[in-house]
């Protein structure tokens, strides 16, 4: 979904769990659907797979969901939740830092998790399901949670200018970390220190010296 107001979007859950055991139950379906997208991919997945993978009856996965599609989205949800997660307390760590360190610790979290969270290559917040078309929104989504996270860190409202300025990272990080991975399993290091670079330079443009805390109005 496309949004401008900073609210994150739900996953397309049919029931939200309201106990701990369901909330286990949608978890376990969720680690089975990443399982399986890494073992055969996309168009292999079945419903019925996970369920068998997860120990569960099919009705508990239909009880969540209608179909594959709407699983994956859901893994998708969870990824950038965790993403987010990750980045908010790397950045807790790093307090006083400039947005230099605030655009690192994005780019080196997305890294590990591409590198080690089972179906993230494949699915990662969404975006490349069925592979090669983008879901609407996924990226102003991401951005939306990244620019909230280093208006935060900076200690500035996070306007249209700064939330465009994340967006336009966001595609082009996404790009060239395609790329990347394309190049060389786990990520061409070279391709990888151009994407550093390139991001470095264009918000050293829009944020400059006025993105730090010591000169932040």
């Amino acid at each position: 979904m496309d949004r401008h107001d900073g609210r994150v979007s739900q996953p397309p859950l049919r029931r939200r769990p309201v106990q701990r055991r369901s909330a286990d139950r949608l978890a376990r379906i969720l680690d089975a659907c990443a399982a399986l997208l890494d073992e055969s991919g996309y168009e292999q997945l079945s419903t019925r797979a996970v369920a068998e993978r997860a120990g569960v009856p099919i009705g508990s996965v239909y009880r969540f969901f209608g179909n594959k599609r709407a699983l994956v989205v859901a893994l998708g949800h969870r990824n950038l939740d965790a993403y987010a997660d990750r980045v908010t307390r790397r950045l807790a760590a790093r307090s006083g830092e400039d947005w230099s360190a605030a655009i690192d610790v994005m780019l080196d979290e997305y890294l590990a998790m591409k590198r080690t969270c089972p179906g993230f290559t494949l699915v990662d917040f969404g975006a490349q399901l069925p592979v090669g078309a983008p879901v609407e929104g996924v990226h102003r989504e991401v951005a939306d949670r990244l620019g909230e996270l280093l208006a935060s860190h900076l200690g500035r409202e996070s306007g249209t200018e700064l939330r465009r300025a994340v967006l336009v990272c966001v595609e082009a990080a996404d790009a060239l970390l395609q790329l990347a991975f394309r190049s060389r399993a786990g990520g061409d290091e070279a391709i990888i220190a151009e994407a550093r670079r390139l991001l470095r330079a264009y918000l050293s443009q829009v944020l400059g010296a006025s993105g730090s805390r010591e000169n932040r109005a």
